[in-house]
């Protein structure tokens, strides 16, 4: 029987007939065992990312895989856009195994918030999901944080079974499997799977041995086409997700008063006193407060704002959303954007976004 080879970036099956298709190598290239497809080398070395006509189904395909094992599911979620991380009707999908929840991207937030106190509200959102993990980790794939603690967990919780990383997309799975594969098998940059920005950039299973008898999975994320990042030019994506610890950007707004998101979202404040509403996103996005009765003309014009969406020409081409502010702290969250927290005796706010962008009011995270 012949061996199928895959693509070590991103666990697609080499193939040399459609240049089109996911996997492709031309013949000459195949050399080796150790192969990267041409999507993932023009990644990497082109930051080109190339179409791959993969549907939500094809993935959840591939998930469902896991429901039929005996393994240890490590979940992966992203802090920074928590509510648009989790996948939904997980439980469905894997079956009784045991769940550890790695909480990435800690690097983002501001370092006054104290992993605990993260871990506590990681653990409040899970249980309202209806999710109850073994154990949870704050961690930063990108700056190997915790990592000890979570390779000792991952050993002691998969008890001699396989292990299956699952998670959205762009959560930082491959980010994290990369840390584990520098620190612990000391393999070389070259060798390491794929990583970016864009959605979707593991296409099938990448298996990597951690012992004779069993292995770790790296699963292909999940599209959430209700986050922002789904919206946004390619090319922009990098300047719209933060790279950075999010610096908060104060404001006191009085009712009849807006907020801006560059050109991808807005904010009016409808009803109550002043209030504090603390910006978290990214330092490339401009801010922008102005009066609401003038702000409809302000994204009309196209003059002050940036990162336009194709299809929508006026503000009222955006879906509108309300809420009733509680009293105290709450965040106001846009689907891989960012988040507002709020401050206030109660009140009510407007949220204009593109259609099909989640928006939520949730327990403040800071």
């Amino acid at each position: 029987m012949e061996k199928v080879m895959k693509c070590y970036g991103c666990g697609a099956v080499i193939q040399s007939e459609d240049e089109k298709h996911i996997g492709y190598v031309p013949k000459q290239a195949i050399n080796h065992d150790h192969v990267l497809c041409q999507r993932c080398f023009q990644l990497k070395n082109y930051h080109r990312l190339q179409d791959t006509h993969m549907s939500k189904d094809d993935f959840l395909e591939i998930l469902g895989l896991v429901g039929e094992k005996d393994c240890l599911v490590v979940y992966m979620i992203d802090l920074f856009d928590f509510q648009g991380s989790l996948i939904q009707g997980l439980i469905r999908h894997i079956g009784f195994n045991d769940v550890l929840v790695l909480a990435n991207k800690r690097d983002l937030l501001p370092k006054s918030v104290k992993e605990r106190k993260l871990e506590h509200w990681v653990r409040r959102q899970l249980k309202e999901e209806g999710l109850k993990p073994v154990d949870v980790i704050i961690t930063s794939g990108k700056k190997n944080l915790n990592l000890d603690t979570i390779y000792d967990a991952i050993d002691t919780y998969r008890k001699g079974r396989d292990v299956y990383v699952v998670g959205m997309t762009n959560v930082g799975k491959s980010t994290f499997i990369n840390a584990l594969l520098k620190h612990y098998a000391e393999v070389e940059e070259q060798n390491l799977i794929t990583v970016s920005e864009f959605p979707g950039t593991t296409l099938n299973l990448i298996e990597i041995p951690l012992d004779e008898n069993s292995k770790l999975y790296d699963t292909p994320g999940i599209m959430n086409e209700n986050q922002m990042t789904h919206m946004i030019k390619p090319q922009e994506l990098k300047k719209v997700i933060p790279q950075t610890e999010l610096r908060p950007m104060v404001y006191q707004l009085n009712v009849g008063q807006t907020i801006y998101f560059d050109g991808l979202g807005r904010i009016d404040y409808l009803e109550g006193n002043q209030a504090s509403f603390i910006a978290y996103f990214s330092r490339n996005l401009k801010i922008h407060r102005t009066k609401t009765q003038k702000a409809d003309d302000l994204y009309n014009r196209h003059m002050t704002l940036t990162y336009e969406i194709e299809g929508i020409d006026t503000i009222q081409d955006m879906k509108a959303y309300e809420f009733t502010l509680p009293q105290g702290k709450c965040d106001i969250v846009i689907s891989g954007l960012g988040f507002m927290t709020i401050s206030s005796h109660g009140g009510k706010v407007r949220v204009y976004v593109p259609p099909r962008v989640s928006v939520m009011i949730r327990e403040a995270i800071i």
